[in-house]
């Protein structure tokens, strides 16, 4: 689901207020007794594992999943994989503010960045698990919407959603929904992809336009305007990766630069790997509307989160092949090279600027755009 319209959670109804509508809800299928049918909203009961909790899972979760839900519902699931493959596993949570953005919401945020972070390990994403923290006041209309992103957003990276738990926490102890998704993956024969792997004459890849996803998000959390809508660029980026390593090239490192930016992931990689790393400032994909605001902000773009993009450091001699693979896929169609590693300055990134001269691009002191993810 790619709805625009930002929307916060609903708060609690005022003492003797009109319920707030449950968009396509429909409360006649559902048995609980008052309050579940008094009030629209997420009520403790929900988590408290009886009843209420059932007809949550019953009759709003698993519609939503559709087809990418598991068959049966138990404490664990029990997953078939492939004949000795090597798994990958990964988890997350996301706790994003607000929770509809333009371009997506906390829903498919969730999936895409779980399926994301098996994809960056060359794993093909396989299983899910989903686990809510619900406010207490919260509309189940919201819920429901962001529930829905997460069925769309798992059927269409071919992942089950196998198992999952939901908590509620009163109304001063949480801000709306928080998501936390886990992943397995299978990792296929042969593949080898780490952040130790960079080495001298690499090439440093990107697949697209960066620092769309931060700004996208920073334009609606406070009512900012940049002259256009920003939308979030959140995508699964397994099949992108899964053409990549077709090529047959050494893939050495993927990662898709989320908190901190591609400034992050390329120092997480230059410190793993003793290289150094120089980009060329002419050469970053930064979208107009992503320079203006970040110039607006006293923002760096290189430190801005994705969502939909990966960095990838590949042999030199591969690169061309690998842009060319990148290219052809709809996610990748403005990869473009960015730098080189280096033996020298080892564990630093640098930036070639405009007027001939270095800079270094460090780590993001903190965190630049609270709740992004």
């Amino acid at each position: 689901m790619t709805d625009t319209t930002p929307l916060a959670p609903a708060a609690v109804p005022a003492p003797g207020a009109a319920p707030a509508p449950a968009g396509g809800l429909d409360f006649e299928s559902w048995t609980c007794p008052a309050p579940l049918r008094d009030t629209p909203n997420v009520v403790m009961g929900h988590g408290g594992g009886g009843a209420m909790s059932g007809e949550l899972v019953d009759h709003l979760f698993l519609p939503a999943y559709g087809a990418a839900a598991a068959a049966e519902l138990g404490d664990s699931a029990v997953l078939d994989v492939p004949a000795g493959a090597r798994l990958a596993f990964s988890t997350d949570s996301f706790v994003v503010k607000p929770m509809f953005f333009p371009g997506g919401c906390i829903g498919d945020l969730a999936v895409n960045g779980t399926v994301n972070d098996l994809a960056m390990s060359g794993a093909v994403p396989l299983f899910l698990s989903t686990a809510y923290i619900l406010q207490e006041g919260t509309s189940l209309a919201a819920l429901d919407r962001i529930a829905q992103a997460v069925g769309a957003a798992a059927r269409a990276a071919g992942v089950r959603l196998v198992t999952g738990d939901t908590k509620v926490v009163d109304s001063a102890g949480g801000d709306g929904v928080y998501v936390n998704t886990s992943g397995i993956g299978a990792v296929p024969e042969g593949v080898d992809i780490g952040p130790r792997r960079a080495r001298p004459g690499d090439a440093v890849l990107v697949s697209g336009d960066i620092g769309v996803h931060g700004v996208a998000v920073l334009s609606c959390r406070e009512g900012l305007e940049f002259g256009t809508t920003v939308e979030s660029d959140t995508a699964a980026l397994h099949g992108l990766v899964a053409d990549m390593v077709a090529t047959g090239a050494d893939l050495h490192v993927l990662r898709d630069p989320t908190r901190g930016g591609v400034s992050a992931s390329l120092n997480e990689i230059a410190r793993a790997s003793g290289v150094g790393v120089e980009l060329v400032e002419r050469d970053l994909p930064v979208p107009e509307t992503v320079r203006d605001a970040c110039s607006m902000l006293g923002l760096d773009p290189l430190q801005v989160a994705n969502e939909g993009k990966l960095v990838a450091v590949v042999p030199g001699q591969d690169a061309e092949e690998v842009l060319a693979a990148m290219r052809a896929h709809p996610l990748g169609a403005g990869a473009r090279q960015i730098g080189t590693c280096t033996a020298e300055h080892p564990g630093t990134v640098v930036a070639l600027t405009g007027l001939g001269g270095t800079r270094v691009v460090g780590l993001p002191i903190g965190e630049q755009l609270p709740r992004i993810c």
